[in-house]
């Protein structure tokens, strides 16, 4: 479907209503998708898409929540904003996790939630909710047009708010009879993306302490990068015989079979991995956060000062020095950082800590080795190092929140930053239900690629719904639902907390390969691991999607421990 955008500043512009406005605005900066649940609160809208549905799409979800993380998986996939519409109040309120999590993630995203008519404005009328005050501490900018002229400017500062420095989400409200207003506006140029570029000091004074370090170790991580800021650093890691990490949900930004490469900086990290930071005399972190996750509780890298000399990249300047005192701060976007590292000349002689960074990816090689398997059941492991081998290498690979990513994790090795765009898509924020809506989004965004879901059997019903998204617009994905019977994570910590003290995390569960047929999708339940290749097999060549239902032992809580030996453990502490 084309995406040639609306011609901006074109001559004598017809007289429009606002819905219609809004629409050929999208399409002047680029648009082609759009995700939502209908409302009548912008029906000017949707005639917008039906009246330009050969330029665009409008992908109609199950739920808010579904299609709010269906524009947040678009925005990590592409780099350009993904687009979501959902009607007031309630579908505002299901929305938030969306963008919650695009603002956690720095994902580019703009919310459109329409909004009570402005003659009904401030009487708490119906669904009515002054969004300023509910999103204003998860998005970069929260606004309402009240005024149609103004659509194609408020469109513009969206885009480039949500592009700019770190990349989050934008909310903007559209009151109902704005919209209904008709009035000849010219639509604006489409949005640049803007760069911050390092100094030529700051890259004298990162080669100075790269120069004097003796264990150095390269940290990538947030997002705006691009296919060739991810080929750059890997050339500039190769010349200066880096090792190179990757933080939490981010190991995709660097090859995971390259020589160079030592591994994920996240939750369940290789304890040597651990050792590794903790001895380093030089951290350069280009574009973390560095947040509790990657950082495991600030301690890995302490805060606010680190035992190591640390050199933060990142391209928001509010970012830098607002956690961490670190040695050397460069504001700078992701592809300018890159192509600076690139352009540095190399050595004058083989590195010192070569032998520092052979030993970081051996670490890493023997780590991709699974201990003897502990339970009964689907082995998570070789079922992980089964997708590992058989995906193609520009796969898309989604996941939830859940203890089952942590066999993804560590046993999945991410390819080079893919031509259609990244191909890790989980929250860092955390968020349950994410894996089904993004993969849907994904492959509808990207039907040439694969895109396979993981989920837990409490993630997948959080969001499973949107499979009937995946099958109206015959977009073909696998969803891996691995059914331990609970809430996985939650019964670790208690068990560690409270050993033996079961409480609320004990689930019933549908037949998943059932329920995936009532939709008419295909449906598969494996209950050994020799039986899951053959399954997936199958799921890769079908037509249509597939769900796999793993059974897995409830036991196995994590590819290290067990919920037995936690709790002989906490109970051996003298916990209660």
């Amino acid at each position: 479907m084309s995406s040639k955008p609306v011609s901006a500043g074109a001559a004598q512009p017809e007289s429009l209503c606002g819905g219609h406005i809004l629409v050929d605005a999208l399409l002047a900066h680029g648009a082609e998708l759009a995700f939502g649940v209908p409302g009548e609160s912008y029906l000017a809208v949707l005639d917008g898409f039906h009246r330009r549905r050969d330029q665009m799409r409008f992908v109609i979800c199950r739920q808010e929540g579904g299609a709010a993380v269906m524009a947040e998986a678009y925005g990590k996939l592409t780099g350009r904003p993904g687009l979501a519409f959902c009607t007031r109040g309630p579908g505002a309120t299901n929305a938030s996790i969306g963008v919650h999590t695009a603002f956690q993630d720095s994902t580019p995203m703009i919310l459109f939630i329409g909004q009570v008519g402005l003659d009904f404005a401030d009487r708490e009328a119906f669904q009515e909710i002054d969004y300023r005050r509910m999103f204003g501490q998860m998005a970069k900018w929260v606004a309402q047009i009240d005024r149609v002229e103004r659509i194609p400017e408020y469109i513009a500062r969206a885009y480039q708010t949500a592009t700019s420095g770190r990349p989050g989400p934008v909310v903007l409200a559209l009151p109902e009879d704005m919209l209904m207003q008709e009035v000849a506006v010219p639509q604006l140029a489409a949005y640049q993306r803007v760069l911050s570029w390092p100094g030529d000091d700051d890259m004298q004074r990162l080669s100075d302490r790269l120069a004097a370090a003796e264990r150095p170790f390269v940290l990538l991580g947030g997002s705006g990068w691009t296919p060739e800021s991810c080929a750059q650093i890997q050339q500039f890691a190769e010349r200066f015989s880096l090792p190179v990490g990757c933080a939490f949900r981010g190991q995709d930004l660097f090859d995971n079979r390259h020589p160079n490469y030592a591994g994920d900086v996240g939750i369940g990290i290789n304890p040597a991995l651990a050792e590794r930071i903790h001895g380093a005399d030089l951290v350069l972190a280009i574009g973390p956060r560095l947040g509790e996750m990657t950082t495991g509780g600030y301690a890995l890298i302490r805060a606010p000062r680190p035992a190591q000399q640390l050199i933060h990249v990142h391209a928001g300047a509010e970012e830098l020095g607002s956690v961490y005192q670190a040695d050397l701060m460069i504001h700078a976007s992701m592809p300018a950082i890159a192509a600076r590292l690139a352009a540095l000349p190399s050595p004058a002689t083989p590195p010192r800590w070569q032998g520092w960074s052979r030993d970081a990816h051996a670490d890493y090689e023997r780590y991709l080795t699974p201990p003897a398997y502990m339970g009964q059941g689907v082995d998570m492991a070789d079922v992980i190092r089964t997708l590992d081998r058989l995906l193609p290498a520009d796969a898309v690979v989604t996941n939830g929140a859940g203890n089952y990513a942590g066999w993804l994790h560590r046993y999945f090795r991410y390819r080079p930053f893919a031509a259609g765009g990244r191909g890790q898509l989980a929250p860092t924020s955390g968020a349950m239900g994410y894996g089904v809506p993004a993969a849907v989004g994904a492959k509808i965004a990207f039907p040439q690629r694969t895109v396979v879901a993981l989920a837990g059997d409490g993630c997948f019903l959080m969001n499973g719904q949107e499979l009937a998204t995946a099958m109206q617009y015959h977009a073909p994905v696998i969803i891996i639902v691995v059914n331990n019977g609970m809430y996985g994570t939650i019964r670790m910590h208690q068990e560690r907390e409270y050993p033996a003290h079961e409480s609320g995390t004990a689930l019933q569960n549908p037949d998943f390969a059932a329920l995936a047929r009532a939709y008419g999708a295909r449906g598969a339940t494996v209950t050994t691991t020799e039986a899951f290749e053959p399954a997936l097999r199958e799921a890769l060549a079908a037509p249509v999607s597939t769900l796999i239902e793993i059974h897995v032992d409830p036991d196995v809580i994590t590819p290290r421990t067990t919920l037995s030996a936690i709790r002989a453990q906490a109970l051996a502490s003298g916990k209660p």
